[in-house]
This record gives C-alpha cells, structure tokens and sequence, in this order.
C-alpha cells in the first residue's frame, strides 16, 4: 500500500507509525511543507496521513500551501481513500469537512486521560478502551463535521476524535509519540510551557515511558483497522 504523508514541521514526524508502515511493508513517502510544498494527486496514494505542527487552520497567508492542502484532504476523504489526521492534521481535516476550528478554552500539553464518548457502531469501537491516557500538545480544538461521528472527549476538550465511515480518522493527541519525540517538539515549542491547569512541563511527562509505549500500542491498533478498511 502507498502511504503519503505531510510533515508541517522538521521537529514533528511519524513517530512510531513510521516503523509500523514499513514492517506491513506499504511504501512510505513525504510532502515536507516547510520545504517544498509540492502536494501529491489522489492516484499517487492509498493512505493519507496528515500530521501536526504549531500553525493553525486559517494562517495561510503566512503558510499558504495550507489550502492546497485542504482541498487535497478534502478530495482524500470524499473519494474514500483511508486518511488519518493527528493534532493539526485532524484540524485539518474538520475544516476540509466544512466544520470550525476555534481556540480551546485551555490550552493542553502533557498526558492527559481521554475518553470514548461515541462511536458505539463505528469501525473503532473496539479499538478505544472507555478511558485511557494520551499524550497531547494542542491550543484549538474543533467542531464535529457533518457526516462524522464523534469518538472521544477529555476534560479539558469536548471533542478529541471522529471518524467518517471506516476509512477517515481524526485523533487531536498524539498516540504515535516516543519520549525523543516529545522531547524533541518541547525543545521546539519552550513559549508553549507557561504554567497552566492543563499544561505538564518536559521534567513531568517524558519520564512516563509506559505510557509513551501504551499509547503506541493503542495507535497500532488504529492502524491496523484502517488498513482494514
């Protein structure tokens, strides 16, 4: 399977998932739009999946490959092809749906539980446990587009996931972080870090590598049901 994916930062990757695609042995390629922002066509890919970064959904006077690449999620999730969006990337993917994107009343960064609220009948049921930690590193948060189904909640953002159909799913967390990962977006993003309800500092999570290893886990077994799909 020829899997794409759009990196928006050099300091936020595949994490985990990368080892994952390549052990199934599906073929592995990259749009890095801070480099060179030269988008793929529908017919160059099976699974699209669309990572994050500190921009936001309506600064593309400042990124402007931003709506270029909505109109290719959009096109993506319409015709069917399997799309995952993580933290930026599925707040992409709610505005390529039509749906809003708006500033969280907190702002979250550090582990954080989250839980299934939706999705009984989805594809994903089984994969989510009713409450489990994730690791999160976000400001906005978005609306449920129409046609999507809401999956999971956390205390401090209503809507943390949603899927549409078995091939398209949205995740605000991050599941496919190591603690280099981590460590490496907090050594990026230090003006991130004022003390706050819902904000963790670096010395706090990275040294929680169970979870970090948990939450890899659980983001296998997403991946496994979209290749399913």
């Amino acid at each position: 399977m020829r899997v794409h994916w759009l990196q928006h930062v050099p300091f936020e990757g595949l994490g985990c998932m990368s080892e994952w695609f390549l052990s199934r042995g599906h073929e592995l390629s990259c749009t890095r739009l801070f480099e060179e922002p030269a988008l793929p066509v529908l017919e160059d890919f099976d699974w699209l999946v669309v990572m994050g970064g500190p921009m936001g959904v309506g600064d593309s006077s400042e990124f402007p490959w931003l709506i270029p690449e909505m109109n290719l999620i959009q096109s993506a999730i319409m015709n069917g092809k399997r799309v995952l969006g993580v933290c930026l990337g599925a707040q992409l993917m709610t505005a390529a749906m039509g749906a809003k994107v708006s500033r969280n009343s907190q702002k979250e960064i550090g582990w954080f539980s989250v839980n299934k609220t939706g999705g009984e009948n989805t594809a994903f049921d089984k994969d989510f446990p009713k409450t489990f930690d994730a690791f999160h590193w976000h400001g906005d948060t978005f609306d449920i587009p129409q046609g999507a189904e809401k999956l999971l909640s956390s205390e401090a953002t209503a809507n943390q996931g949603f899927c549409v159909g078995r091939s398209a799913l949205a995740l605000q967390f991050h599941l496919e972080l190591r603690v280099s990962d981590a460590t490496r977006i907090a050594e990026a993003c230090p003006d991130d870090l004022a003390p706050r309800t819902y904000v963790q500092q670096p010395e706090e999570f990275t040294t929680k590598k169970d979870l970090f290893a948990k939450a890899n886990k659980l983001m296998g077994r997403l991946l496994e049901t979209l290749e399913k799909s």
